[in-house]
């Protein structure tokens, strides 16, 4: 039985799906309340020079799981993120990264979610702590919440 929620996390994937940058990386998103899943297959295009997944891929990964825990429990506005604090703890050369986020604080004014990226594994490669705010820009049509 689908709820007022689950059309709410199913607009939120096809907004991420929708965004221009997703072709290039190709994740895979789950959006649930307070929380979010997304998954990004290694490809060696996302190599730094010493044969080893870039950061920027793990920085990727980590604030849109994070962002869409955030923005499950907002159904009006697009949030935006503040800050992110990004800690990389191991190199990945192949297989899935997978950042699972979840909220750990919403107020008026803030939302902070955790998220932590893990290898095919199950090992801990990267953690990262979102700060986020409700902007004024209304979920809809125009950011591909639809």
């Amino acid at each position: 039985m689908s709820t007022k929620n689950d059309e709410h996390f199913r607009k939120l994937e096809r907004m991420y799906n929708s965004a221009p940058i997703n072709e290039y990386f190709a994740p895979v998103i789950e959006v649930s309340d307070g929380a979010a899943k997304v998954a990004i297959n290694v490809r060696k295009d996302f190599f730094h020079a010493a044969h080893a997944i870039h950061g920027s891929v793990y920085f990727k990964a980590l604030d849109d799981a994070a962002f869409f825990a955030a923005n499950s429990v907002v159904n009006d506005v697009f949030v935006l993120t503040v800050n992110f604090n990004l800690v990389l703890l191991r190199p990945v050369t192949e297989g899935t990264l997978t950042a699972t986020g979840r909220l750990v604080h919403n107020s008026k004014s803030l939302l902070v979610a955790d998220a932590e990226l893990t290898n095919d594994r199950g090992k801990v490669v990267a953690r990262g702590t979102g700060t986020f705010a409700r902007s004024n820009i209304p979920l809809g049509p125009g950011v591909g919440y639809a």
